[in-house]
């Protein structure tokens, strides 16, 4: 069965582990590896989630959509959480991210790195924000415009936190989607200028995650890397 799929307080063995190297070597750290025995202590839901989050780190404030915002795991009170687990104003340090070096470096861009310190401001409507672009109108939502870099007035910002009528040139483009695929070729050193907000409706989003505890360790694992863990029961 799936780390998953086990109920609270059971024990089990970890049998097999059908992921990547990089995957295998990041839970190896967490203690987690073929033959190690582990306590599910629970599988809890996320909160509902609505739309990108707003985060302070190192004084600046920082967008993330929910997908990379989900990578995120923080320590606070002794306890390693996601830090979509906070509520506002919450602070804690992060503990580590559940991401290879592409992501890494897109985090590293925007400040978030591990031992730093996080505060949870709080989830954004994932507004459609208006660009032009060469006199050319391009609409990118609030989460999909924080992973675009420009330059202005000396500073590194993401494109949403431009204001209206304001302009800056794009420096760079973190997204393995498609249609960014295609935006970085011809938006790359450009100027962007945000013309306007455009207010939509968030769709809720649930997620989960699983924590276990090996001897008297706990850790948190979220559901993406859980589901590649197969158990049995102890």
């Amino acid at each position: 069965m799936r780390l998953t799929e086990v109920e609270p307080e059971t024990k089990v063995t970890v049998e097999k582990i059908e992921a990547g190297s990089e995957a295998k070597n990041y839970l190896k750290d967490l203690g987690i590896e073929e033959g190690v025995g582990l306590t599910v202590v629970t599988t809890e839901p996320s909160r509902v989630k609505t739309g990108p989050i707003s985060v302070k780190i190192g004084g600046k404030d920082v967008v993330l959509g929910l997908g990379w915002a989900d990578k995120i795991y923080i320590e606070k009170d002794n306890s390693i959480l996601p830090v979509l687990e906070l509520e506002k104003g919450e602070k804690g340090i992060i503990n580590r991210v559940e991401c290879g070096k592409f992501l890494k470096d897109w985090f590293s861009q925007i400040g978030i790195e591990e031992e730093k310190e996080i505060e949870f401001l709080g989830h954004l409507p994932d507004d459609t924000l208006v660009f032009d672009i060469d006199d050319n109108e391009i609409k990118l939502g609030e989460g999909q415009a924080s992973k675009f870099l420009a330059e202005y007035e000396n500073e590194t910002i993401q494109v949403n936190s431009l204001k209206e009528g304001n302009s800056g040139k794009i420096s760079r483009i973190f997204s393995g989607t498609k249609f960014t695929e295609k935006l970085k070729n011809v938006m790359q050193g450009k100027t962007i200028t945000l013309v306007r907000r455009e207010s939509s409706a968030p769709a809720p989003v649930k997620g989960n995650y699983v924590v276990a505890k090996i001897g008297k360790q706990l850790i948190t694992i979220g559901k993406g890397l859980a589901e590649k863990i197969q158990v049995t029961y102890f």
